[in-house]
């Protein structure tokens, strides 16, 4: 089969199209037909190197995928070749204690599609039959393929961790990210004010049309000052931070009393500083947060199935562009999600 792959870490230089072996189920898998892979901003990090993930090479990315079901594992039962599906990325073992409580995203054997396993940017890729959701006819797979990983993520992280409620104000970065855009959304449907931030208004403009209340362009004015005086300084109830040190401090203080920070990156570095004595003051929560359960998959796709979450699309491109793909994604230029469809010429 063909398959995006790169042989060594580095930049978008190192993606290539190579010719790999199909992928074959084992008992409990299927082997999907890849109609469309969406990109994330995880892809540019496991590609450049994260520290101790040692990967096989040839490593294929990509973590979000939609397609058809070709092939059965033996043990397989509910489904059909010719399925139509998405799939939850995350990869849980089924068995530890987290598993069995229905928190898979917790399992000791955790692992993400294209990040510590072989990705979906091929023509096929073997997945658990138990991650994968079924999508209506009149669905396109690009956007299905949208969907999982970004919306699981902020899912999880304002519906599950954070209790977000209606009535509250919420606090997000970087109006052009995937997760950003699908908690603008999520954070609306539950009937929440939601803050944004980014240092371009045009994708201030588009995430007003999402349903962002209150835009902050940070080469004008600090986000923490904005939510002060937004909220008479009261704060916001919850800050989905996945940015990092460089806005942990001014995300600490747009904190409400009793107020919930909720962490799922790191993208500007992997130590942040705190001050320890404004966060028991104030009773603030600092929460981690990663991927989803399949019950919350289950949810998450049924709401996009019915149009009530939107994956956003910036550009539909061949698997053979993969390499223009990523340096959009280094460069930032997106909104919303790049999908690869499997064509190689």
């Amino acid at each position: 089969m063909k398959a995006v792959v790169y042989y060594e870490h580095g930049g978008p230089e190192v993606l290539k199209i190579a010719d790999l072996p199909e992928p074959r189920p084992g008992p409990n898998d299927v082997v999907l037909a890849v109609k469309a892979a969406a990109l994330n901003h995880l892809d540019v990090w496991v590609r450049r190197g994260l520290p101790n993930l040692k990967l096989d090479m040839p490593h294929v990315p990509g973590s979000d995928v939609a397609g058809v079901v070709a092939k059965l594992g033996s043990r397989v039962k509910g489904y059909r070749v010719g399925d139509r599906v998405t799939v939850n990325p995350g990869l849980s073992c089924g068995k530890c204690e987290f598993c069995r409580k229905g928190h898979e995203s917790l399992c000791v054997d955790f692992k993400i599609l294209g990040e510590h396993v072989q990705g979906t940017c091929a023509e096929f890729v073997k997945v658990p039959a138990r991650n994968l959701f079924r999508i209506p006819s009149k669905m396109r797979f690009e956007e299905a393929s949208a969907a999982p990983l970004t919306f699981l993520t902020a899912w999880r992280m304002l519906a599950t961790r954070a209790g977000l409620k209606r009535g509250q104000d919420v606090l997000v970065h970087g109006a052009g990210s995937g997760v950003t855009i699908a908690a603008i959304q999520i954070a609306k449907h539950v009937g929440a004010r939601v803050f944004v931030t980014s240092r371009d208004d045009r994708k201030l403009k588009r995430a007003r049309q999402l349903g962002a209340d209150v835009l902050i362009n940070t080469t004008r004015e600090r986000f923490d000052e904005v939510v002060w005086r937004e909220t008479r300084k009261r704060g916001v109830d919850v800050v989905l931070d996945h940015v990092g040190p460089a806005t942990w401090p001014q995300s600490l203080r747009s904190l409400a009393r009793d107020g919930k920070m909720i962490v799922c990156g790191a993208t500007s570095g992997p130590t942040a500083q705190v001050d320890i004595r404004s966060l028991y003051w104030r009773q603030a929560s600092i929460i981690g947060s990663t991927m989803s359960s399949q019950e919350e998959f289950r949810d998450v796709m049924s709401l996009v199935v019915k149009k009530r979450l939107i994956p956003i699309i910036h550009e539909v491109m061949p698997m053979s562009r993969a390499r223009k793909a990523h340096e959009i994604l280094e460069r930032g230029e997106q909104f919303g999600k790049i999908v690869l469809v499997p064509q190689w010429k």
